[in-house]
């Protein structure tokens, strides 16, 4: 055989074998694409748009005050024995006897007692013993002038007292003072609460908020808005599954809910979780929570 006619033997083996290659390639990758490239849509958790309360706060603190309260100081060259106090004392029950009187309970309530110093009394002798009624709890806050519109009697109220921290007390308004502290230029408030368990204490400190201006609104999770500049969006679910980015208005936010004010009605259906593996008019599986 001719050289040249070797070379061009070699030369159409070679492209034989490039060509192979390429069309082996493409087989195996249309394979594959049409083996993976159709991946089911990811499941998404969504909800529905429902209504819910929502309330403007004023937020404050006081002091704990027992409905009722009153204090007994005698000397301890009176008591006939060591003093044992009962815990809880009914109306018309005797709570010390002395030598020459014994003191009865005005009212039912919790006995106490507590030794005051020299430097209090100036004698080491004398004791106080109270006795409180703390079946009602009261409050008095300080509100800013600027909630003077707003505050009224009966608003709803929610308290926390730190020996119970993940506790709230719900109460109401029970009273507003008719003038503005001049110097505080603040509105005085008091709140009333049912202490049934007696769980809060007289003295200790209250964080209460004042709810007002209640409603009833489109209500969202806070985990479904996504951010953009000034502007909100959620993605919105068709009826085929598809993610459709909607630009909402909201309002005010409440122990994870949010307000929509535009945007959304009631029952239209939301992602509420997962925003990162939805894209705009790509389609998901709804999973509902």
């Amino acid at each position: 055989m001719k050289r040249s006619t070797k070379i061009t033997t070699i030369i159409i083996i070679f492209f034989l074998v490039i060509t192979s290659v390429i069309v082996a390639r493409t087989m195996i990758g249309q394979h594959f694409q049409k083996k993976f490239g159709k991946r089911p849509p990811p499941g998404i958790i969504v909800t529905e748009v429902i209504q819910g309360q929502f309330s403007e706060k004023i937020e404050s603190f006081g002091t704990a005050i027992p409905k009722k309260t009153q204090s007994f100081r005698i000397k301890k060259n009176e008591l006939l024995e060591d003093l044992n106090l009962k815990e809880f004392a009914k109306k018309g029950e005797e709570i010390v006897k002395l030598k020459d009187r014994s003191i009865i309970a005005p009212f039912d309530g919790i006995v106490g007692k507590r030794g005051l110093s020299e430097d209090v009394l100036g004698s080491e002798n004398s004791i106080i013993i109270t006795l409180d009624n703390s079946s009602v709890i009261y409050c008095d806050l300080k509100i800013p002038e600027n909630f003077a519109s707003v505050i009224k009697n009966g608003l709803p109220i929610e308290a926390k007292f730190s020996g119970y921290k993940n506790k709230i007390y719900k109460g109401k308004v029970d009273g507003v003072s008719s003038r503005i502290n001049a110097e505080t230029r603040s509105l005085l408030t008091r709140i009333k609460i049912e202490n049934k368990n007696f769980e809060l204490v007289p003295g200790s400190l209250l964080e209460v908020t004042v709810n007002y201006n209640q409603r009833n609104s489109l209500s969202i999770p806070d985990t479904s808005i996504m951010l953009e500049g000034n502007k909100a969006y959620v993605y919105k679910i068709s009826e085929d599954n598809v993610a459709n980015k909607t630009e909402i208005n909201f309002g005010l936010r409440n122990k994870g809910k949010v307000e929509v004010i535009s945007g959304l009605v009631e029952g239209d259906l939301i992602v509420a979780e997962g925003l990162k593996k939805v894209r705009p008019r790509g389609k998901i599986k709804p999973i509902k929570n």
